[in-house]
């Protein structure tokens, strides 16, 4: 079976409009008890991580990364900048140890040359570009240039005048820069990488931002900000700062290179002159973002194109200088300890970063109701699940519908196999998560704590009703285990 399709699973084209954004995470390495990297892989595994961003190549990552079939970004670090920027040969070097050495075992999809060169190492800006090119040379020489993308990182605050999008444009003093940066990216069908941060927007804007704009929170339409050119509604910073890139190459003549934002987040502690920099704050932006991402209506310039995003980051970097909050923008500490939970277990399938083996595998909403019963008599047949509380009378035959019967099923079977993740995926109609479906006096595997109680009990979301009949899920008599064999041999092709 296939793995379940949860957060960061779609791997996709970054360049295709038409396809599906994902959700990525980067990976900083300044902690003081950095995770070893078969740590720092297991915990993406276990949270269904399928893209991350490197800031460096480091060997132990890529090794540990190999055949797992994480989509990874690497980078040259800003420090290697110079002399890859004025040696064809130094980068051609560079792709070869970094790069051809891992590929295609570990799945290398771009580089990123440098991050933020122009606002942090401004010197280095004049080999930027023939860093850029020199190293898509040596992947045009290694025949990889079609599979591995090269871009840089660029700062939202490079976009002057950026709202209202419309107006938006490059710092004219980069022109010399930015134009063939664009001009490469758009001749090798790359896209531009951007670092767009609301949290630093709203903090600089002395209250000229609401923060509920900030945070992506839901806007009534009178609150929603208008792009008095265009008169298109924006209704968080995300979508502003990602349209004003676009306004922005526009005013450049690039009109068809697509943006993806290689940084955003949310600090979830900060000093007392950074007072939202809170857990909540954080857990709600990187909620709302991850859900915003996925849901792929794109942004009001460009509906339905993708805008793949990786969240930073993955882990609190304690050794980082400045500020608290510089040291806090994980989803995890150093141990793999969720710093929050993010607020997503309503929406189904997607990463919750709880890493207290609380999951579960539930039958998706609005799958065929037919495939659910096919794959219902399959876990209760071929699957060797105990069915016995669904049938009438029993603690879990209440809800009586297909979703609520196979859910029981899917996450029975799901927990016999030692909860692996390939066993949660039923030919495509079950998925894991981590609200726990118990109910009453219908407690599913997994749902008691270590001291025996019951944790995280919530009603489930599984009140639909099916075009079958009810007696089509009672497992007590002969006949119908009989007929549930009949459809287990007829179905298990298609499911296996």
């Amino acid at each position: 079976m296939a793995l379940p399709l949860i957060l960061m699973l779609v791997a996709v084209s970054l360049v295709r409009a038409d396809e599906d954004a994902y959700i990525g995470v980067n990976i900083g390495t300044a902690l003081s008890d950095m995770p070893h990297p078969t740590q720092v892989v297991a915990l993406l595994k276990a949270q269904q991580i399928r893209h991350v961003r490197l800031y460096d190549t480091d060997r132990g990552m890529l090794v540990a990364l190999a055949n797992t079939g994480i989509q990874v970004i690497v980078s040259v670090p800003n420090e290697q900048l110079l002399g890859i920027g004025q040696s064809n040969s130094t980068a051609a070097n560079w792709v070869s140890k970094n790069v051809v050495a891992h590929y295609p075992a570990t799945n290398i999809t771009a580089i990123s040359v440098g991050s933020d060169v122009l606002t942090t190492l401004p010197n280095a800006a004049p080999v930027l570009v023939n860093g850029m090119k020199f190293i898509h040379t040596a992947l045009v020489a290694s025949n990889l240039d079609r599979q591995i993308k090269v871009s840089t990182p660029l700062s939202s605050s490079l976009i002057l005048d950026s709202f209202p999008p419309s107006q938006a444009f490059f710092n004219r003093s980069w022109n010399p820069v930015m134009v063939p940066i664009l001009n490469f990216l758009q001749s090798t069908g790359s896209f531009l990488m951007l670092n767009v941060y609301p949290y630093y927007d709203y903090m600089q804007s002395n209250g000229i931002i609401p923060l509920d704009y900030a945070l992506l929170k839901p806007l009534p339409p009178n609150k929603e900000a208008v792009d008095a050119n265009t008169l298109v509604h924006y209704t968080n910073v995300f979508d502003a700062m990602v349209d004003a890139a676009y306004f922005a190459m526009a005013f450049l003549n690039t009109t068809n290179v697509p943006v993806m934002v290689s940084e955003s987040g949310w600090p979830s502690k900060g000093d007392s002159n950074e007072p939202d920099a809170t857990l909540e704050n954080a857990n709600t932006y990187n909620s709302n973002l991850i859900r915003h991402v996925l849901n792929k209506t794109g942004t009001p310039k460009h509906p339905g194109m993708a805008v793949s995003t990786y969240i930073y980051e993955l882990y609190n970097e304690d050794m980082k200088p400045g500020p608290i909050s510089e040291k806090n923008w994980g989803l995890f500490d150093a141990n793999g300890e969720p710093i929050y939970i993010l607020h997503l277990t309503g929406s189904g399938l997607v990463l919750a970063n709880d890493t207290t083996n609380q999951t579960f595998c539930a039958a998706k909403d609005g799958a065929d109701p037919k495939m659910l019963q096919a794959a219902l008599d399959w876990a209760c047949g071929p699957g060797k699940v105990d069915c016995a509380p669904l049938s009438q009378g029993q603690p879990c035959y209440e809800p009586d519908n297909v979703i609520a019967h196979a859910t029981y099923a899917f996450d029975t079977y799901y927990h016999q196999t030692g909860k692996d993740t390939e066993a949660c995926d039923f030919n495509g109609v079950a998925a894991i998560t981590t609200t726990n479906p118990s109910h009453g006096s219908c407690v599913f595997p997994g749902s008691v704590g270590r001291n025996g109680s019951l944790v995280n009990i919530t009603a489930p979301s599984m009140n639909s009703t099916s075009s079958d009949s009810p007696g089509s899920y009672f497992y007590g008599g002969a006949f119908a285990c009989v007929l549930m064999v009949m459809r287990a041999i007829i179905w298990s092709a298609v499911l296996l």
